[in-house]
């Protein structure tokens, strides 16, 4: 699967291709909308463990990026057989405490975009789960990531 980088709203995203399948299907025969959610899930933390920010440098450095606030909209359904890509990128953070993912899936056998989301993260003691500030491998891992 090749995705034209014109179809994308911002450069360079980290990407994810899938299949919809049969149990993606809702009742109305089209692409249940939390599957959209699983899918953008999916990819953030994809690009996570590309960066090197795994679930095991979670635990070590006991800290995560927890998802404090997510919008989507849905813009065109998609059916089983489906291609799709989804797409993200890091928008913003203040290199402390927040940070915030913006999110795109297209098909490429049309190049239409079904769906645009964003996603705000805080990051997290894991053992207590309160706020706290991102460890250097944080600002070392997402900061090159980070949308100019």
């Amino acid at each position: 699967m090749s995705v034209k980088p014109a179809g994308w709203d911002y450069p360079q995203p980290f990407t994810l291709e899938t299949r919809v399948s049969a149990d993606d299907i809702d009742g109305l025969e089209h692409t249940n909308n939390t599957v959209y959610v699983k899918w953008c899930e999916q990819v953030a933390w994809a690009h996570s463990v590309a960066l090197g920010l795994d679930l095991e440098a979670y635990r070590r450095l006991d800290r995560a990026m927890a998802i404090t606030h997510s919008e989507y909209d849905y813009l065109q359904a998609s059916r089983a057989g489906d291609e799709l890509v989804a797409g993200t990128w890091i928008v913003s953070w203040d290199r402390k405490l927040t940070m915030e993912r913006r999110f795109q899936i297209l098909r490429p056998a049309d190049g239409l975009t079904l769906l645009r989301g964003m996603m705000r993260f805080v990051c997290i003691e894991i053992s207590s789960g309160r706020p706290r500030r991102m460890p250097p491998e944080f600002v070392a891992g997402y900061g090159p990531a980070l949308l100019d």
